[in-house]
This record gives structure tokens, C-alpha cells and sequence, in this order.
């Protein structure tokens, strides 16, 4: 129980309160507490009459009350209030995994492990991410506000390592730990030495079947097991390559991605009740061609007023026309990802169905950096 809900503190944004432990007498600026009980035995007591306390709600008004707190939380930071409910105890934790929808069904990202939820089929989900290159990390953000920039709701962070001939890259849910070996890590990413090819990794098994990483470096990426039901390690679920261009031709980046979305998109909203899912099929993405602007004279693509600035980074990715997939995503108009320079240190990010936030943010990281090889 204390495991689950320091994994969501990052997620509350709420003063804490100070509770006066059984048998402390306050007098002036000094509390004498009775020597026969310790304070922390006191304050876990007090932890469990309390817990046994909102516990005892019967069943049906327990859910009747996550529901409605649900459903006047639109967005965030109101949405906090939902994940406040779930981390009140095991029942109200429950009770919250079955009311709240995944993004899928609802277009919004609740708890961490919507994260790896695919995003929404009718509407792309829009994100921000900002970067530091002081450090060379990068912290994902989800709007707020139909502004380009705004203060965002905190996603996901990573951080780039240069080791050996090889960059790596470490995915997090807590911006101030990513560093080799974090206990708050989602995934991480590894490119070779000319940074045209990355393969994306997972610290949880997303699927049956899934390819572990057995190498010396994947224990440099150590990730904390949340359930002892659910394995840990680096589970390969994605490659990202971009076309070399010897002739130097004119012409942006091209890139080609193979990311592994399962095709049963049933999923819980708890990370420590989640299973795998049973079957999973690859979904074959490329860059979409943009237009040569004679009058510009540059190379333009239609980002619908989310890009701003001109920029080789920026790229819309979209399923070949006439590919079958269980997604019925085989449609070049219909953009999955679509990344894009807005200011200096700031680009947008938005993506849809199938995707999860974690596979598009690990796309987008794949942006950054120069590729001689490729421009």
C-alpha cells in the first residue's frame, strides 16, 4: 500500500496536514510525547484507524462518490482530485480503476499508467515538450489550454547518456531521477553510433511474448517490479530508423518506425493489477512526404497552426496507404504523430490512437540531435 501511493505523489499537488501523535502535550513551542509509545508506532496506528475508517463506505456509495468527482474533473489540475480518491485506500483505489476510463474512451490521462494507454481515436491528444540543454533532458507536458505553450500538466521526463559509441536514453516518471539504475523508470531508448537507429524499450512486460534485453547494459536501467504478478526488465517494443542520404538530395528527414501496439486495447488503470496483453502486432509508421514552396522556398507540411518555426526536427507520421492492420490506421491523411518546432527550447507533441504517450514521446526524443548521415 505505501509502495502504491508514493508512486502516485507526483501526481498530487495538495498541502500536507500535521497530525499531533496520541499522548504529545503541547505547551509553548515544545511537544513532550508519553514515552510508552513510539511516535512512529502512534502515527501508523493512526494511519490504519483511519484507512479502516473511509474504508467501511458501503460499495455502492463509495462508487457513487468516485464517479461524481470524476465527472466534475474535466481536466487537469481540477483531475487531481480523482487521483487523490484512489490513493485514500485499497477500496477506494478500486472503486476509482473502475469508474475512470481509459484515454482511449475518454481522451484524458488520469494515473502513470495511462501513459502507456493508447490516446484517442477521434481527436489527437496535444503535449508539449521542453527541452534543457544544459543537462540534454526533456520533460513532456499535456496542454492545458488550446495555447501552444502553457503551464502543463508534468508527464513524463528523460535525460540523454553518452556510453560509449552508443546514446541512451532514460524515460521517467520523476523528473529529478534519471539518472542509471532509477527505481522511477518507464522505459529507456538506445541508439547506435551515427543516431540513425533506436530501439525503444519497456521496464514492464507490455505483452505475452514480449523480446527481453539480456545484455550488460540493460542492468544499468534497473526498474523497480510493482507487482511481483508482472516481470520486470527491458522488453523491446519499437525500432525508429531514419534513411541514410548519400546523394545529399534536397529533401527532409526520413524516417521509418515498427512499434509494437497490442491489439487488445482492454487495459487497467492500475499499474499493479495490469497483465499483460495477450497478443500484439507491429504498426509500420513513415514520415509523410511534405511539399516543395516555391514562393517559401522551403519544404512545408500542414501542422494545422501547431508548428511555428521552420525546423528539420519537425515530421507528421502516418501508416502507408493500403497496410492492413487491426488498427484501421492505414489512411496517409490521417496523422498518428505529428512533432514540431515552436520556440527555441519548445516543441509540440500530439498524437492519437495507437499510440501511448510513452511510445510517442520516445519517437519524438529520436528527434533531437544532429544526423549528418541523414541531411
Amino acid at each position: 500500500m505505501a509502495l502504491w501511493r508514493r508512486s502516485y505523489s507526483s501526481w498530487l499537488s495538495c498541502s500536507s496536514c500535521s497530525r499531533s501523535p496520541a499522548g504529545a502535550v503541547v505547551g509553548g513551542n515544545e511537544a513532550k510525547v508519553s514515552p510508552e509509545i513510539a511516535p512512529e508506532e502512534d502515527a501508523g496506528r493512526q494511519e490504519e484507524v483511519d484507512e479502516e475508517r473511509w474504508s467501511r463506505l458501503l460499495p455502492e456509495l463509495l462508487t457513487e462518490i468516485v464517479r461524481r468527482v470524476d465527472a466534475r474533473a474535466d481536466r487537469w489540475p481540477p483531475r487531481r482530485d480523482v487521483v487523490a480518491c484512489a490513493c485514500v485506500c485499497r477500496r477506494w483505489r478500486d472503486a476509482a480503476v473502475s469508474v475512470v476510463r481509459p484515454p482511449l474512451e475518454c481522451g484524458r490521462i488520469t494515473f502513470p499508467s495511462s501513459l502507456k494507454q493508447p490516446g484517442p481515436r477521434d481527436a489527437p491528444m496535444h503535449c508539449f515538450i521542453r527541452r534543457n540543454k544544459n543537462n540534454s533532458t526533456f520533460y513532456l507536458y499535456l496542454s492545458l489550454t488550446q495555447a501552444l505553450t502553457d503551464k502543463g500538466k508534468f508527464l513524463l521526463a528523460a535525460r540523454r547518456f553518452r556510453h560509449g559509441a552508443h546514446t541512451e536514453y532514460i524515460i521517467s516518471y520523476d523528473s529529478d531521477d534519471l539518472y542509471p539504475g532509477s527505481n522511477s523508470g518507464v522505459g529507456k531508448m538506445r541508439s547506435d553510433f551515427l543516431g540513425t537507429k533506436f530501439i525503444i524499450y519497456d521496464s514492464q512486460q507490455p505483452y505475452d511474448g514480449a523480446k527481453l534485453l539480456k545484455s550488460r547494459s540493460s542492468r544499468r536501467f534497473a526498474s523497480k517490479q510493482i507487482s511481483p504478478h508482472v516481470s520486470g526488465g527491458s522488453f523491446e517494443v519499437g525500432q525508429v530508423t531514419y534513411k541514410f542520404n548519400f546523394l545529399k538530395s534536397r529533401g527532409p528527414r526520413r524516417m521509418q518506425c515498427n512499434i509494437q501496439c497490442p491489439v487488445d486495447q482492454a487495459a487497467a488503470s492500475d499499474p499493479s493489477k495490469e497483465k499483460p496483453q495477450s497478443t500484439s502486432s507491429s504498426l509500420s509508421l513513415r514520415n509523410k512526404a511534405p511539399r516543395w514552396h516555391e514562393h517559401l522556398q522551403c519544404w512545408c507540411l500542414n501542422f494545422h497552426g501547431r508548428v511555428t518555426v521552420a525546423s528539420v526536427k519537425n515530421f507528421q507520421l502516418v501508416a502507408p496507404a493500403g497496410t492492413s492492420n487491426p488498427w484501421g490506421v492505414g489512411d496517409e491523411e490521417t496523422v498518428i504523430l505529428q512533432f514540431g518546432k515552436i520556440e527555441d527550447d519548445a516543441f509540440t507533441m500530439d498524437f492519437r490512437y495507437p499510440l501511448s504517450a510513452f511510445q510517442a514521446f520516445a519517437i519524438c526524443l529520436t528527434s533531437f540531435g544532429t544526423k549528418l548521415a541523414c541531411e
